[in-house]
């Protein structure tokens, strides 16, 4: 059974959303703020943190930061604020996904759910379907001939470790052309495009390589 830990500052959204994952057997644990959280997350191991960034004694980034220290448990963030600087550290910090409040408790569980299949597929599968074509990150070839510049091989494998992830432009800049570009974001768009028209089957309604505007691009798997 897989173990949720519910971090929240709001006894009723504990209880909630303790109820509907124990419907759906999840093992629920919950902390109302950052410090419990950080001890459960020690003591009991759950295998995905559910995490509000508006606790009464730590900030949601720093709990982030402190679970990185020593795990790579997946984070997903529920929190009322809607500025997107707020997103991109979370994010940056070493969050999953992002679910802004109010939200619906079934995109809450499809995340969650997508969460829970991203982390446990095996490092082995390196075969990923984008569209009409068969992309081996192996071998370093996509099916129909389609021939990538390195960068543009480094951009998008970047999108595919890591699918149905939001991956920040901070984070594509740093992977792809180092920690002295942050500030280069036309980078992102123009080779963004670059990777549409070779692999989207309607390069201008893309369905599988998508903007997060202001935060940064997702692959997302059929």
């Amino acid at each position: 059974m897989t173990r949720v830990l519910v971090v929240d500052d709001e006894p009723q959204l504990l209880r909630a959303l303790r109820i509907n994952l124990a419907a759906r057997h999840y093992e629920a644990a919950v902390a109302p703020d950052g410090g419990t959280a950080l001890r459960l997350a020690a003591e009991w191991h759950p295998d995905l943190i559910i995490l509000d960034l508006g606790l009464p004694d730590l900030d949601g980034v720093e709990v982030i930061e402190g679970l990185r220290g020593w795990t790579s448990v997946p984070i997903i963030v529920l929190s009322g604020r809607t500025d997107s600087t707020d997103k991109v550290d979370a994010l940056d910090a070493g969050a999953d996904d992002y679910v802004t409040k109010p939200f619906s408790i079934d995109e809450l569980l499809a995340r969650l759910r997508a969460v829970t299949r991203r982390t446990g597929q095996p490092e082995e599968n390196v075969t990923v379907r984008v569209g009409d074509h068969v992309v081996d990150l192996a071998s370093k070839t996509i099916s129909g001939g389609v021939h990538l510049t390195p960068t543009e091989w480094h951009f998008l494998e970047t999108l595919l470790r890591n699918p149905g992830k939001l991956v920040t432009q901070r984070q594509l800049l740093t992977e792809v052309w180092g920690s002295n570009y942050l500030k280069e974001t036309h980078y992102l768009r123009q080779y963004m495009a670059q990777l549409r028209r070779k692999l989207e089957r309607d390069p201008a309604h893309p369905v599988h390589l998508l903007t997060e505007p202001g935060m940064g691009y997702r692959f997302q798997p059929e």
